[in-house]
């Protein structure tokens, strides 16, 4: 199946929120938005729901806390010492331990979570850029079928577009 990418360009926020949100209820394709500033209207519009970098935060944290035990437990049975009559393995000292590898596990997870899901490095070209979306106009990027094009096309004029143009991905 033929891919292609339209992309609407917008004199006002509402009316890209407007075509957004016709193209997701119609299913037509992948919506992209383009704004020179942030509009909550289009964020409504794109329905981003909840970021997966949380999980690459859990897990990390999740084996930081389990190595931040697991390392001085190792250490203090491979080394024996024996501290005013306190046993070898007690896990009250090892806390400190377990709590700053959480949080620097935590942290280096949601950094690579971030990189790994919003693609960077950036190996391939990313969808068509207009430079009037960083000045004063909004902009709908479709990914859709290529039987599907002239349903998306119908859309975006429909919402209110200056210009429809059909751009390379």
């Amino acid at each position: 199946m033929t891919r292609v990418y339209l992309l609407g360009v917008y004199d006002e926020a509402p009316k890209a929120a407007a075509a957004a949100t016709a193209i997701r209820a119609a299913r037509l394709g992948e919506v992209t938005a383009y704004a020179p500033a942030p509009n909550h209207q289009i964020d409504i519009a794109l329905g981003p729901g909840v970021s997966s970098v949380r999980v690459f935060t859990l897990l990390g944290g999740m084996i930081g806390c389990v190595l931040g035990f697991a390392l001085p437990i190792y250490t203090a049975l491979d080394w024996p010492l024996i501290t005013g009559g306190k046993p070898i393995v007690s896990i009250p000292p090892f806390v400190v331990i377990a709590f700053e590898l959480t949080i620097l596990l935590a942290s280096l997870g949601a950094i690579a979570g971030f990189l790994v899901l919003s693609g960077l490095p950036l190996l391939r070209a990313g969808p068509p850029y207009d430079p009037r979306f960083s000045e004063d106009r909004w902009g709908v990027g479709i990914a859709c079928a290529a039987d599907q094009a002239d349903a998306v096309r119908a859309r975006l004029n429909e919402a209110g577009a200056e210009e429809v143009r059909r751009a390379k991905p």
